[in-house]
């Protein structure tokens, strides 16, 4: 790893104006895109965050509530 690029380009970004981050952002991220739906299902899905709610008990069926 290279310390001394990272902090000089460190520097030279924090000298920027607003404006020049700005422009600097819109350049890096200009081709970074967004995950399609299905890709942040299967995320939501293999990620592990919603394994508690296996624990959780069926307390609701389909005869509950009002229908939509």
């Amino acid at each position: 790893m290279n310390a001394q690029l990272v902090e000089s380009l460190f520097q030279v970004i924090m000298s920027l104006s607003p404006d020049e981050r700005t422009l600097l952002e819109q350049k890096l991220f200009a081709n970074i895109p967004y995950p399609s739906n299905s890709e942040l299902i299967q995320l939501a899905q293999s990620g592990g965050c919603f394994y508690f709610l296996n624990d959780e008990p069926d307390i609701y069926t389909l005869e509950d509530g009002e229908l939509i």
